[in-house]
């Protein structure tokens, strides 16, 4: 497809990151890494049926990594014309030169490197003019205010569109780089019931504008959402079934795959240190990554170091079958990258079968969060305590909101007490999951 969209082609930022390459060599680098990247997006927001910001974004950068040896050196710039990119190789070799020597860095091992080129269809522009997406943006609020008369007020709605373009090269001889584009609409609007106000919001994205949800549907969901929320009530702390909503679940996700990624590990800041081949969750816990699929938002054909991208099975039936490395921390460990360089690759978490309302009966009685507050888990120790939102269940039955509370447990514990994960699956990000139940944790409130 076309890439006219930018400044430069594809091919001429390939060639573009090749020529950063024999600057550094004839500079006397030992080995060398480059990267560009240019982008363009447009992002419209309303509120109250009003247009309140238009942006427009154009970016572009070059960076540059210089091996000495064992002596490494880094430096980037946003200016592309060749005496910028001369100075800016410049500037990394003289950096490397006063950098202790580290025995892990260096390039990923040659032989890792992508060998074929993969169409994964992640390019779609959005040819949308502004008065379109601000008549799109308008609709998809008017679609969440009109929900329930007690919507008083809005945070707003956004349309963006966004386009980059990257290639990447290192002394290996290895080239790649490809277009990809993301859009979204997402909407946020604030209810008012007995000076109690509420507020929440939502949002769909994706690689083509074909597949976003209808900006009706979205603020219809963005609206339901807050009206739901008005009239929350205090309960008594205790200790109870606790279901994750389907966007909240991705974030236990999130921290799974922090405490198995080779910074955690290498510097023995995870409570799953040595844990490889070991029960670490629940037998219902299955992941596993998938890098090809076409249009993903986490899909690529090699990860940030050109090493060829590749279908794994992270979890199977809780154990843990291999953990998250770029070259950098494999060597550190004593193995070998399992190219996930700048993270993971769509991570689809397997479903236990049932949809949201077989969870909310499998939960009897117990806490459903749709709203977490804060940072509170060791990942050291796993230690888990987050300030929270949301419902309180009773036979299966939603009763009424509840806010101002605090979840606690320990991750390691949560992990093996998973009981259930609904097909509810969203996909909005690198990660693919339902929601997730916990058979308990402690609840803290009044």
């Amino acid at each position: 497809m076309a890439d006219s969209a930018f400044s430069y082609s594809i091919d001429e930022i390939k060639q573009m990151s090749q020529d950063v390459l024999k600057v550094a060599k004839q500079m006397g680098a030992s080995a060398a890494e480059a990267e560009l990247s240019l982008s363009i997006g447009q992002n419209v927001s309303v509120r109250l049926g009003e247009t309140e910001n238009i942006e427009y974004n154009r970016d572009k950068g070059m960076s540059v990594t210089v091996y000495f040896g064992q002596q490494k050196g880094h430096a980037s710039t946003s200016d592309l014309n060749q005496q910028a990119i001369y100075d800016t190789v410049a500037a990394a070799c003289n950096i490397a030169k006063y950098t202790a020597q580290d025995a892990y860095c260096g390039l990923a091992e040659a032989g890792l490197m992508a060998k074929e080129s993969l169409d994964l269809d992640l390019y779609h522009p959005w040819a949308i003019s502004v008065e379109e997406a601000i008549a799109i943006a308008k609709t998809c609020e008017a679609s969440a205010r009109a929900v329930d008369a007690r919507i008083t007020n809005s945070e707003g709605a956004s349309v963006s569109t966004g386009e980059s373009c990257f290639a990447y090269s290192n002394s290996h001889g290895f080239t790649g780089g490809y277009l990809s584009s993301r859009h979204g609409v997402s909407c946020s609007v604030i209810a008012e019931a007995d000076d109690n106000m509420q507020r929440d919001y939502w949002y769909s994205t994706a690689r083509a504008a074909s597949d976003l949800d209808a900006a009706i549907a979205v603020g219809h969901k963005a609206g339901e959402r807050t009206v739901r929320r008005l009239n929350s009530r205090k309960i008594k702390t205790c200790q109870v079934p606790v279901l994750f909503e389907a966007p909240l679940a991705s974030g236990l996700i999130s921290s799974l795959i922090s405490a198995i990624s080779g910074g955690s590990l290498y510097r023995k800041s995870s409570f799953l240190l040595d844990s490889l081949g070991k029960q670490i969750a629940s037998p219902l816990l299955n992941i596993s990554e998938d890098p090809h699929i076409k249009k993903g938002l986490a899909s690529s054909p090699f990860d940030n170091e050109g090493v060829a991208t590749h279908a794994r099975q992270l979890v199977k039936d809780g154990v843990l079958q291999g953990y998250v490395l770029g070259s950098y921390s494999a060597r550190k460990l004593g193995m070998q990258t399992t190219g996930n360089a700048g993270g993971n690759h769509n991570l689809i978490v397997q479903s236990s079968g049932q949809d949201f309302t077989a969870l909310l009966k499998q939960m009897g009685t117990g806490l459903l969060v749709t709203e977490l507050l804060g940072h509170g888990i060791n990942m050291v120790t796993g230690d888990y305590s987050r300030g929270a939102a949301g419902f309180w269940v009773e036979n299966g039955v939603i009763l009424h909101p509840v806010e101002e509370i605090t979840i606690a447990s320990n991750m390691a514990d949560m992990l093996k007490s998973i009981v259930a994960i609904g097909n509810d699956i969203l996909v909005q990000g690198s990660k693919q999951v339902g929601s997730i139940l916990i058979e308990r944790m402690t609840v803290a409130s009044e």
